[in-house]
């Protein structure tokens, strides 16, 4: 079958998380599977090699603060089939994926709610100058109480204040990556000795509701100031925070008409924020089985099915929802009820579900248990399913899930990325520049019509002084 050339290149990131597990519970234990080495660098080097020789636009790290115990009120499930747990902190394996590639950028997942703006925007603005620009910020604002509890709090902040902090947050990192250190403060002059001029940096004074700052960004500015800004949010206070803030979105959907509707809804409300609706990239998580043959493919499918752990699967899906699964019937239907936790997942699995879904089959390596696309076949198959999918729904690529590492992203390298190439939907090679320049190619710094230009000092908009001189 030949395919009409969409209006834009397709992107795709590798989805994984610095965790033996990951969307799929107990995979780590099939005989191929490299996850079991998580916390080793070989690992992810070989990881961003292997998705940089795909081009890929980036890696993008999943990571959650906090242990999965709402089955059955216990993290045993979690704990033993490796469900997200253990994990390590994923901003810590970049830099060494950096050095080993020169394009690929990396989406880190960070969890504002037990950070500061002060310590947080230097972490961050570090990263950008190690990577050359490269990396990414996934916002996220938990969802687990075992997190809140490791920090010494009874529970999670309620879904929608998570956001209002979220944005507080925002503001404060803004003034100090945009507006504390001027273009052209930083002077490096040997011969005057000067290396930074002072009249050019300014003290961010920022007095939030959940944040407070006094201070100068301790970091000089990246090539990015601000890294490209991800968000994996579509519920409905998380979609206004995304179309405001949000230049790349995480969703998921496992049919085309959820996937459209959510990608409808955010365009329009960047539009109502008077932003261009495609400064927004679309990126639904997806999973993908391909082999040289339909046969062989599904044969895989068979294979990976059989290491899948049911317990840890629930587990995963029971933190997701807040519904805790071990008390419903394996053939009992999910049904909605008002969560603390990720509200649109379990508002696809039931409100927006074209049918009941049951809980024994959330569980399976199935397009029921991705709740996503979950595409099997040969290449030519999966690439007709791709094109399908970004028609249909208005996304612009994937986050290509993890299953068998490195196996599955690299069997998609070499059989699927040059079918796309041939039909003419995805680019043969890199273009130049930062990671914001390569997804949106147009200059590294974020464009005047984002809220965070309004931080800048040209815009008026920073509460900042100059700092005080000491004796």
């Amino acid at each position: 079958m030949t395919s009409k050339p969409l209006n834009r290149d397709i992107r795709f990131n590798a989805f994984n998380m610095a965790s033996p597990g990951h969307t799929w519970a107990g995979l780590w234990a099939h005989p191929r599977d490299r996850a079991i080495d998580y916390n080793s660098l070989d690992y992810w080097i070989d990881l961003a090699v292997t998705a940089e020789r795909g081009l890929f636009d980036g890696v993008f790290i999943a990571d959650v603060f906090g242990v999965y115990d709402v089955y059955g009120n216990s993290p045993d499930a979690a704990l033993i089939s490796a469900a997200q747990t253990p994990d390590i902190d994923p901003a810590l394996v970049v830099p060494s994926m950096a050095h080993a590639t020169k394009h690929i950028g990396f989406g880190v997942t960070a969890n504002l709610t037990y950070e500061h703006p002060y310590q947080f925007a230097r972490r961050f603005a570090t990263l950008d100058h190690l990577t050359k620009g490269r990396v990414g910020w996934n916002i996220v604002t938990g969802y687990l109480d075992s997190g809140a509890r490791g920090m010494g709090d009874k529970a999670n902040r309620d879904h929608d204040a998570r956001y209002e902090a979220a944005e507080d947050f925002l503001a404060a990192v803004y003034k100090l990556w945009e507006g504390s250190w001027e273009e052209g403060a930083v002077r490096r002059d040997r011969a005057a000795r000067v290396f930074t001029d002072p009249a050019k940096v300014h003290r961010i004074r920022h007095n939030g509701p959940y944040y407070q700052v006094d201070g100068i960004q301790l970091a000089e500015p990246s090539p990015q100031r601000t890294p490209v800004l991800y968000q994996a949010g579509t519920s409905g206070r998380g979609r206004l925070f995304a179309a405001k803030h949000s230049e790349a979105i995480f969703l998921n959907g496992q049919t085309r008409p959820i996937l459209a509707e959510a990608v409808r809804a955010v365009r329009t409300a960047a539009a109502s924020f008077g932003r261009d609706p495609y400064d927004i990239r679309m990126f639904p998580g997806a999973t993908v089985i391909v082999a040289p043959t339909r046969a062989e493919a599904f044969d895989r499918l068979a294979e990976y099915a059989q290491y899948v752990h049911t317990a840890g699967q629930l587990a995963l899906l029971s933190g997701w929802t807040g519904v805790d699964l071990s008390t419903l019937d394996p053939e009992e239907a999910i049904s909605y009820v008002k969560s603390n936790a990720i509200q649109s997942t379990l508002e696809n699995l039931t409100l927006r579900s074209a049918e009941p879904l049951k809980v024994k089959d959330l569980a399976t390596l199935s397009a029921t248990g991705a709740r996503a696309p979950f595409i099997v076949g040969a290449p030519g198959e999966v690439a007709d399913e791709i094109i399908s999918w970004v028609r249909d729904t208005d996304v612009d690529g994937f986050n290509l899930n993890r299953l068998v590492s490195h196996e599955t992203l690299a069997s998609f390298v070499d059989l699927v990325v040059p079918e796309l190439q041939d039909r003419g939907v995805y680019k043969t090679s890199y273009d130049e520049g930062t990671l914001r320049e390569k997804l949106f190619r147009r200059g590294p710094l974020l464009p005047d019509t984002h809220p965070a230009a309004g931080f800048r000092r040209n815009a008026g908009a920073v509460a900042v002084e100059k700092p005080r001189a000491t004796a």
